[in-house]
């Protein structure tokens, strides 16, 4: 649009927009703080007033954006680990190369998206509080884990169909494949931060990814790889 004299008017950005902005940058200050507090402290120890304070604002602001502990939770879950396997399930549909190739990646940036991130805690957490808040355990499972057993399992069927790996029990061979890793998020939030039995998780993920290619790889897969044809 132009003023009379043709010249372009520029309008500011409403005041709407900035409390819009302003908004979502508060709401995501109480999701990080919110993460903290869960990994640091458990669900049931952690208090709305400690995050509130973590976040820098009153615990009546924090009840306009989540109203209960458990929305909170949630709303972590939903907006941290679930990005993560949005952009897995996403690589798995774009990747061209063959399933062997894409079973390591999937391991290796599964691994990578979270073990330097505080998400590594939740499961733990998840494990450890599921009796007494089974709703939360819940949204978890099914946001999280079915997700990646999923994932992992339709890499298993891709593999399958095209003669790559062998038949495999596919629901229970993703289990087996997740399960490894689950382990190695709560040791690292258990025996590791008690400076027992500290691992070297690159070098597991490598052990585990031998063992499951070998394991699902069809016989003629592994003949040429015998015989040292890669």
């Amino acid at each position: 649009m132009a003023s009379s004299a043709g010249t372009p008017i520029s309008y500011a950005k409403t005041p709407l927009s900035r409390r819009r902005r302003k908004a979502e940058v508060r709401s995501a200050d109480i999701l990080n703080a919110a993460l903290d507090a869960f990994v640091e402290n458990g669900f049931a120890a952690t208090r709305l007033e400690d995050i509130a304070e973590r976040a820098g604002v009153s615990k009546g602001t924090l009840y306009l954006y989540f109203e209960s502990k458990e929305a909170l939770f949630k709303a972590v879950i939903r907006e941290t680990i679930v990005p993560v396997v949005e952009r897995a399930e996403q690589r798995v549909e774009a990747f061209s190369g063959s399933s062997r190739e894409l079973l390591a990646l999937t391991l290796r940036s599964s691994w990578s998206a979270l073990s330097e991130s505080r998400m590594t805690g939740l499961p733990k957490l998840v494990l450890a509080e599921a009796t007494n808040f089974p709703e939360v355990a819940r949204t978890y499972f099914d946001e999280v884990v079915l997700r990646v057993r999923g994932l992992f399992a339709r890499v298993l069927r891709r593999g399958i169909e095209r003669g790559e790996f062998r038949p495999l029990d596919v629901e229970y061979t993703a289990r087996v494949m997740v399960a490894p890793v689950v382990m190695a998020q709560i040791w690292k939030h258990s025996l590791v931060k008690c400076q027992i039995d500290a691992i070297d998780f690159d070098r597991q993920l490598d052990v585990l990814i031998d063992l499951i290619l070998n394991g699902v790889a069809s016989s003629e897969e592994r003949e040429p790889r015998k015989r040292g044809i890669p």
